[in-house]
């Protein structure tokens, strides 16, 4: 069944390839949506896929890229919108 998360990270997720990581995780496991930074210096996930993929993938964002640092993540689900892809907004 596809479910839809909006996940928040906080730490230090700007400037550390965090989005472009979490594109390459998405597509691995099938999932769409995408990932911006916001101005607060959080990152704003919205991802659509499978329950099973969702819940790898967010385990992924607990700790995201090597030099990444997650001090918090916020998920919670919301409506399905129906993403074709996984892309990165500027």
């Amino acid at each position: 069944m596809i479910k839809h998360l909006n996940i928040s990270i906080s730490g230090r997720v700007q400037g550390v390839f965090f989005r472009e990581f979490a594109k390459r995780e998405a597509i691995r496991l099938g999932i769409t949506g995408f990932v911006m930074n916001m101005s607060d210096g959080r990152l704003q996930i919205q991802a659509e896929g499978e329950e099973n993929d969702l819940k790898e993938f967010l385990e992924w964002c607990k700790e995201g890229p090597e030099v990444a640092k997650v001090d918090s993540i916020d998920a919670t689900e919301g409506e399905i919108i129906g993403f074709k892809k996984f892309e990165i907004k500027f």
